[in-house]
């Protein structure tokens, strides 16, 4: 693929791309068949001569078999471009174009090339966390997501958790803005999209206006049936044509931020029973946990070792293997 050469010659195209490929190719033929005559033949012939170790010759056939196989290459192309054409049209629409929709429907001028959701996971009350997961363009940036362990909050209060979340997100951004350090928070969105309805969006222009910012905020509201029906946004619910892009592109969000938060909330409650469990064993500490899970890798391949195989792990001994052993059988 070519991009940037509208105002070029054919000859110009041909042969930026034969300098380009031939450059990486290990095999270089006697002969180039091509469409159009190459620019600046001599010094390419001679390059691609001397890769080859013999002479290499340009020709642009006119008529017959030669001519037909050029002409069978650049059908080739045109059907290959024309397929990828309407991929790249779908995909335009899937994402960008959403994200266009989104910023007319909620009247904002400049457009929107960063959004960020998030969602709180607190499955029976265990080890509280929040998600924040990214979409630049219409498409996820997975290396910005961030998770976070809620700190201040005991029990099930979403509106209190996601307030905590949200001022720990911000004021990172405003204190790496300040120290001028580009880190984890410093990008800031052009539109929040919060799980819920009037209830979190109220949460998050607390959390912006007590932090001097201002951002657009959303709700992503959802039936009884716990599917998006529509965004909540400058204190009117907007409803949205469930077969658009737009509405396809909200639901993606809303399960990713939930997906996220829900596997970040997995990990801890696995770490915490991994904990609980060799923690009642006498003589295994921190490091021999760690060293536990580091070489089998699960509880139940520990349950199933026998001594001499968990003195395999690092920092056992026989006396640490035979009580580990002993625990579990």
């Amino acid at each position: 693929y070519v991009s940037g050469v509208a105002n070029d010659t054919e000859s110009q195209v041909l042969t930026a791309f034969v300098k380009q490929y031939y450059a990486s190719s290990p095999f270089v033929p006697s002969t180039l068949m091509l469409q159009y005559p190459l620019d600046d033949r001599e010094v390419i012939l001679e390059w691609l001569s001397g890769c080859k170790g013999h002479k290499v010759r340009e020709v642009v056939p006119q008529r017959g078999q030669k001519e037909r196989l050029v002409e069978l290459a650049a059908e080739n192309a045109r059907n290959v471009l024309t397929k990828d054409r309407e991929k790249i049209r779908l995909e335009e629409a899937r994402t960008t174009g959403a994200v266009r929709d989104l910023a007319e429907m909620l009247g904002l001028p400049a457009g929107i090339r960063r959004m960020e959701a998030f969602d709180i996971s607190n499955i029976s009350g265990v080890e509280t966390v929040g998600s924040m997961i990214v979409y630049e363009n219409g498409k996820p940036k997975r290396n910005a997501y961030r998770k976070f362990k809620i700190r201040t909050v005991k029990g099930q209060d979403d509106y209190r958790c996601m307030e905590e979340v949200l001022t720990r997100r911000f004021q990172h951004g405003l204190e790496e803005t300040v120290s001028g350090e580009e880190g984890k928070f410093s990008d800031f969105p052009d539109v929040l999209m919060m799980d819920g309805g009037k209830g979190q969006v109220n949460v998050a222009l607390k959390v912006l206006n007590q932090l001097h910012l201002k951002i657009p905020v959303c709700g992503m509201v959802k039936d009884d049936h716990h599917r998006t029906r529509g965004l909540y946004y400058q204190q009117v619910e907007l409803p949205i044509d469930t077969h658009s892009e737009m509405f396809k592109l909200i639901t993606r969000m809303q399960d990713e931020a939930h997906r996220f938060a829900i596997e970040y909330h997995r990990q801890l409650r696995s770490k915490t029973q991994v904990r609980s469990v060799l923690d009642e064993i006498p003589g295994i500490g921190p490091a021999r946990r760690k060293a536990l899970m580091k070489y089998f890798g699960s509880i139940e391949k520990i349950r199933e070792a026998d001594e001499e195989e968990l003195m395999k792990a690092e920092s056992m001994n026989a006396g640490s293997a035979r009580a580990v052993y002993a625990y579990f059988h």
